[in-house]
C-alpha cells in the first residue's frame, strides 16, 4: 500500500543483568574485598626517614607508652587505632626581636636560634602530656624567660662587647636543665644579634674607642720606658768596661803595644818613615803616611 512506511527492523534487546544469575558466593566475595580494602588502606602506615609514630589503642589503654614507638617503614596497625607521627631529626626555631631588660633597665634585642628534638625514646610520654605542639608549650616558653632571666644580670656595655659568649652557654645551660624532664633534648642555644638603642650603642662605641687608644698611649710609654731602661743598662755597661780597661793599661802595657804596632807597620808595604824613640813615652813616630 502506498504511503506505509516501512516496519523498522526490531532492537536487539540486551540481557538482562539479574542477582539470581551470579554465584551464590559471588556478593558475600565482593563485599569481603571491599571491606578488606578499607581495613588494610586505615591499617597501612608508612613512618618516614627521621620520624616515629607514637600508637594509640582505641580499645586498649589510649596512648602506648610502655612500647618503643614504631620506627621508619611499613606498619599495619588495627583499623580503630591511630599513629601520631614525630619528626626525631634535630630542627631549629628562631626567636627574633625578643625584648629583653639588661640589669639597669635599658631595653634590650635579642635574636636567638635554639636547636632542639623529642627524646625519641619517651615519645610517647611526651604526646600524653604535651602533644604535638610541644614547641609551643615547651620550648619557645622557657627560652623567653630564661633568656629575660639572664641577660637581666648584665649590663648594655657587657652584652654588646665582652659577655656574648658567657650569655649565650648560661641561656643555653639553664634552659637545658628545665627542658630535660620534659622529654625533649635541648642541642644548643645560639645568640645571633643583640641589638641596642642606637644612642647606647654609640655611647658604647665611643668609650670602647677610647679605651683602646688609652691603650695604645700605655703601651707607646712602657716600649719608651724599656728603651730607656735598655740604653742605661748598656752605657753603665759600656762605663765598667772602660774603667777596667783603664785601670789595667799601665806605661809598660802601652809602650808594648806601641813597639807591637810599630813593628806591625814596618813589614807593611806602604812607603813610611819610621823614627824610633822620637814620640812621646819614647815610642815612635811615624811619618810619609800615604
Amino acid at each position: 500500500m502506498e504511503g506505509r512506511r516501512p516496519t523498522p527492523p526490531p532492537r536487539p534487546q540486551r540481557p538482562e543483568f539479574k542477582l539470581g544469575r551470579l554465584p551464590k558466593l559471588g556478593i558475600p566475595l565482593l563485599f569481603g574485598l571491599f571491606l578488606l580494602m578499607i581495613i588494610i588502606f586505615n591499617s597501612a602506615v608508612t613512618i618516614g626517614y627521621g620520624e616515629a609514630g607514637v600508637l594509640f589503642k582505641t580499645f586498649g589503654g589510649g596512648v602506648v607508652t610502655d612500647e618503643p614507638p614504631l620506627d621508619e617503614g611499613f606498619h599495619i596497625i588495627a583499623p580503630w587505632n591511630d599513629v601520631h607521627i614525630y619528626n626525631t631529626k634535630q630542627q631549629e626555631v628562631f626567636e627574633k626581636k625578643m625584648q629583653v631588660l639588661s640589669s639597669n633597665g635599658l631595653e634590650i634585642t635579642l635574636d636567638v636560634s635554639v636547636l632542639y628534638q623529642p627524646k625519641k625514646e619517651e615519645l610517647g610520654l611526651l604526646h600524653q602530656t604535651k602533644g604535638t605542639d610541644y614547641l609551643n608549650i615547651v620550648i619557645v616558653p622557657e627560652i623567653r624567660a630564661v633568656a629575660r632571666s639572664v641577660v637581666g644580670r648584665y649590663t648594655p656595655e657587657q652584652l654588646y662587647s665582652t659577655k656574648r659568649d658567657a650569655i649565650q652557654n648560661e641561656i643555653f645551660e639553664e634552659t637545658k636543665r628545665k627542658v630535660e624532664g620534659q622529654h625533649v633534648q635541648l642541642n644548643a642555644v645560639l645568640v645571633r644579634d643583640v641589638t641596642l638603642p642606637t644612642a647606647i650603642k654609640q655611647a658604647i662605641e665611643r668609650k670602647l674607642g677610647q679605651e683602646q687608644e688609652s691603650l695604645e698611649y700605655e703601651f707607646r710609654l712602657e716600649k719608651a720606658k724599656k728603651e730607656a731602661e735598655r740604653q742605661k743598662i748598656d752605657a753603665e755597661g759600656k762605663a765598667a768596661a772602660n774603667r777596667i780597661l783603664s785601670a789595667s793599661l799601665t806605661d809598660k802595657i802601652l809602650q808594648e803595644k806601641g813597639i807591637e804596632a810599630t813593628m806591625n807597620l814596618a813589614n807593611s808595604s806602604n812607603a813610611k818613615v819610621v823614627v824610633i824613640g822620637s814620640g812621646k813615652d819614647g815610642l815612635p813616630i811615624i811619618l810619609g803616611n800615604n
